[in-house]
This record gives C-alpha cells, structure tokens and sequence, in this order.
C-alpha cells in the first residue's frame, strides 16, 4: 500500500462495483412483496391486518437491527459484518418461501435484520472511501437501491406466473443475492493502512443529546414511512381503485424505475444551494402531487402520478442517506448516525404500513388514507427544514461531540 493519499482510481471502481450490486439486494425482499399480498392473502387466509404486521415486520426490523451495525462493524471489521448480512439475506429469502405459514414472517424478520445491518454500514463505508464525493456516490448507491426496487416490484407478478407459485418467486431473489456475497467475498475493499484513524470520542450518548441527529433521523423515518407504505401498499390500494393485480404492480415498478433519475440526481442538485432544504423541500413536493395523482384524480392521470411519486421519493431517500455523510465530519461519526438515523427512522417508518393496515381494516375510504398520507408529507417537510441546514456534527480537541 503506497503512503499517497490521492485515492487510487481502481479502487474507487471497484468500491462502486461492489456498491451497486449489493445495493441491488437490499430492497428486492421488500417491494417483491407487496404486488403478491392479494395471492397470498387467498392462500394463506391471513386478515388485512396480519397482512399490515407482514409488511411492517421488515420494516421494524431494520430500525432494531440498524444500531447493531457499528457494534459488529467494530469487532469484527465492516466487510466482514456485510458479508455476514449478506449471508442472512439469503437464508431469510430462502426461509419465507417455505410452506409452513410461520416461516414466511420468521424469513421476513430476518431478512429486516440482513437489511437493516447492511443498509447502516454502507454510508460509513462510502464515507471511508471517498470522503470528498460521498454525496454522490450516496446517490449512486441510492440508485441501485431504486433500480433492485423497482425489478423487485415489476418482476413479482411475472416470476409468480412463471414458476406457479408466489413462494418461488419471492425465493428467487436469493440467487441474486448469492452473486453479491460471492463477488463482495472475493473482491471487498479493506481500510488502506496509511488511512489515519478517526479520533475517539462521540459516543451515542452524546449523539442523542444533539438536535441535529434527532432532526436527521426523523427525517429519514417520516420519508422512509412513505416509501415503505408505496412499497406495502401501493399495489392494493391502486387494485382497490380498479386495475388489475399486474398492472399495480408494474406502476408501482414503473414508480420505482423513475426514482433512479432523482437518486442520483438530487445530490448533485443539492450541490447549488447553501444547503439542501430547497432541494428537500422540491423532492417532498413531488411525492404529496404524485400520491393525490394515483389516489384521488381520474385514471388518466395515473403516469404522471407515478412520475412525479417515483421522483420525489427517489430524491428524498437520496438526501436523508445523504445528510448522514453531509452532517458528519469523519467516517466514525458517520457509522454511529447512520446507526441511529436508520435504526430510531426505520423503527419509527415501521407505524406507517402498519397503520394504512388497520385503516384498511376500519375499511376507511380512499379520501382518509390519502389524507393521512399527506399529513406524512408535511411532517417529513418540517423536519426537512430543520435537517436541512449547513450544520455538522464534529469533535473539538479533547474529543467533545459539538454541532456547528
């Protein structure tokens, strides 16, 4: 290893390689789901509300899991700690599709946790290894997130339909993930020796006694509630307006596939501004304009429902995982508010399938879950505004945390 510390451009490529693939397998286990919950409620028999604890399990389990992430990164080292939830991915994709109805919700669980551990390592990494970009590069993940999403979303119906059986096809996404485990193996970047430690300090003690993180993590659990109502519920509630199981799940894909122009953009377009509520303010416009399109106007203004949606909720997830690397000042800081930015938001996320569920339950007209939805939106904005600003969190010399 040379003593330069211009980054070395292979190992950039490589790092972003290995990114992309294993950020293409963290939301396939979750919006594979939701296009399949009408054929697995006639199956299986389960109430709407059962069917609201599925779609929340994982959920859940990424906000109890995520904090775990930096504890086994500092003990066993962050590539080891990805490999081990890659490997959970799988056995958890493999489990829910098993006969027995109770290994359908023990799958989902661990496949949360898989999420949640991974999800939470991945900005601290981006972090270490490029420390000047890793807004953008935070986008080029969050892309791959968009594009694992909307093939999960998309491809659900059709693989159902292909091998006979919904089981089939949610286990199919393990294959994936067994090529991102192999190649992250095999070729995963370890900490350059010259790179300088981060110094001690900023316990997670100190980082909920700082406004800044709680702003930061509710943020990420009001935008995370929304998009993991989309990929709960949206197929349903678009059947219950009248299309077809197929045809909900390929807008619901289609919503999905836009979001990579927002991932990747939204970073950059933040770039422009002193700070990023303009842009968060814009995003989160988008996703109020695009749920009110497919919820409540005429049919016919369904694409653009899904176009907007798609790209309000792309760029918003972009920048909350964006201002952990952005409110931070070195990578150490960085894994412990991703831990409790992605673990208290996604824990906090997890009320919101679960509510449209009961809501459903109550049998509530479509004007309420949109209403409810909406009131989502505008929490997300108010907390945008304060997460927003040029802020950061960082040690002084005795290894203090401070904001500034």
């Amino acid at each position: 290893m040379t003593t330069d510390a211009r980054p070395d451009p292979r190992r950039i490529a490589l790092f972003l390689l290995l990114m992309v693939l294993v950020g293409l397998n963290l939301r396939p286990a979750l919006s594979s789901l939701a296009p399949l919950l009408v054929r697995i409620k006639a199956d299986t028999g389960l109430s709407p509300l059962a069917i609201g604890a599925l779609t929340t399990l994982p959920v859940l389990c990424l906000g109890i899991f995520a904090p775990l992430a930096p504890w086994l990164a500092k003990r066993t080292g962050p590539e080891n700690t990805l490999a081990l939830a890659l490997g959970l991915l799988i056995l958890g994709l493999m489990l829910r599709g098993a006969p027995p109805l109770p290994l359908l919700f023990g799958g989902t669980l661990l496949v949360g946790a898989a999420i949640g551990v991974a999800g939470t390592l991945l900005p601290a990494l981006v972090k270490r290894e490029l420390p000047g970009g890793a807004d953008l590069m935070t986008g080029v993940y969050t892309m791959a997130l968009c594009l694992g999403g909307a093939l999960g979303a998309g491809l659900s119906i059709p693989l159902a339909d292909a091998m006979g059986s919904w089981r089939w096809s949610l286990v199919s996404w393990g294959l994936l993930a067994a090529v991102a485990l192999l190649a992250w193996v095999s070729l995963m970047p370890r900490a350059p020796r010259n790179l300088p430690a981060p110094p001690p300090g900023g316990s997670m003690r100190e980082l909920l006694g700082q406004p800044l993180a709680w702003q930061v993590m509710l943020l990420m659990g009001t935008q995370s509630s929304l998009a993991y109502i989309v990929f709960g519920w949206l197929p349903t509630l678009l059947q219950s307006r009248g299309y077809s199981e197929a045809e909900a799940g390929w807008l619901m894909g289609a919503s999905v596939m836009v979001q990579l122009i927002s991932a990747l953009g939204a970073p950059w377009l933040a770039r422009f501004g002193r700070d990023q509520r303009p842009a968060l303010l814009l995003v989160l416009g988008c996703v109020a304009g695009g749920l009110w399109l497919l919820l409540q106007a005429d049919v016919q203004w369904r694409w653009p429902g899904v176009v907007l949606l798609g790209l309000g909720q792309g760029g918003s997830f972009s920048l909350a995982l964006t201002l952990i690397v952005l409110r931070t000042a070195n990578s150490r800081l960085a894994g412990k508010l991703s831990g409790l930015a992605q673990g208290g938001g996604y824990t906090l996320a997890a009320m919101g399938p679960l509510a449209v569920g009961v809501l459903l339950q109550l049998e509530v007209s479509m004007g309420t879950v949109t209403a409810v939805l909406l009131l989502i939106v505008a929490a997300a904005a108010a907390f945008a505004l304060l997460a927003g600003r040029n802020r950061r969190l960082d040690l002084d010399q005795s290894g203090k945390l401070f904001t500034h």
